[in-house]
């Protein structure tokens, strides 16, 4: 699980897909006055430099952010994740991407609150230089599979969790549901987006279902494949499963699925899983 380091894959086009469906979920918690906790399983450094030679190694984020770095959405969509992206880049030069920590902190409020979990030593220790001296945002270095049910439920009874592991391993996918279901326990009327990768169209729906049997209430699901599958094809696409998603955020990620569907026709979708 060490080994992996999302730089080889930052701003690729899964990122594209969560951190847009991040930033709506917190622009629609921001619509309360009431403060609210946002917690990431696994935060990642924080911010990505795209001219670093691990980041033009892949490539994989001109297939991302590259494809939209210059572009005017026709939908609303897709523009609150690339305001931010530009914020990043002010010369107008993509060279920055961020990664989830950076993008909520740049939508939250003084009021809400964050907590930041990372388990590889040298991106913790980049995350904790970059968020740990804020009075809100508490950094913790530690594995999430184990840590997360220290924070839940939180005091503020209100927020986000982000479930966003790498899936080196096989059992990363057991380990999320049983993590998404211990959370749901301990704290049934939070929001969770649950990340995952289409490496084949059957192991990704085979996920899905697997979700939905868990009896939990309220899951939208929402998958972006600009791939098809085929050699030389390692990953599709990705998907996201939301819980609790809040009110009218499904008329958003519509919107979003347009504009993603609009580049790649027929390889967006959304759809309740499981109904209220």
């Amino acid at each position: 699980m060490l080994g992996y380091r999302h730089i080889f894959h930052a701003g690729n086009h899964a990122d594209i897909l969560k951190h847009a469906v991040l930033t709506l979920t917190l622009q629609a918690l921001l619509r309360k006055d009431k403060p609210f906790v946002y917690i990431d399983t696994h935060a990642g450094p924080g911010r990505y430099a795209l001219d670093d030679v691990r980041a033009l190694r892949t490539g994989e984020f001109q297939d991302g952010i590259g494809r939209w770095w210059s572009a005017t959405p026709s939908a609303a969509a897709l523009a609150p994740l690339l305001s931010i992206v530009h914020a990043l880049n002010p010369d107008g030069s993509l060279r920055h991407y961020p990664g989830s920590p950076l993008i909520a902190q740049r939508l939250l409020r003084p009021s809400d609150r964050m907590v930041l979990i990372e388990l590889h030593p040298t991106d913790h220790q980049a995350l904790n230089l970059a968020f740990g001296g804020a009075s809100a945002v508490k950094v913790e270095h530690g594995d999430a599979f184990e840590r997360l049910k220290a924070y839940l439920p939180p005091p503020e009874r209100r927020g986000l969790v982000l479930i966003d592991p790498p899936y080196e391993l096989k059992s990363d996918y057991s380990r999320a549901v049983e993590l998404l279901v211990d959370a749901h326990r301990r704290w049934a009327t939070g929001v969770y987006l649950l990340w995952f990768p289409v490496l084949s169209r059957l192991a990704a729906q085979r996920f899905v279902e697997r979700l939905a049997a868990t009896g939990i209430p309220r899951q939208l699901c929402v998958e972006y494949l600009p791939h098809a599958e085929g050699p030389g094809v390692n990953l599709q696409g990705s998907g996201m499963v939301l819980i609790n998603p809040p009110f009218k955020l499904d008329v958003a990620l519509a919107a979003l699925t347009l504009v993603l569907g609009a580049a790649v026709p027929g390889r967006s979708r959304l759809r309740w899983t499981v109904p209220e």
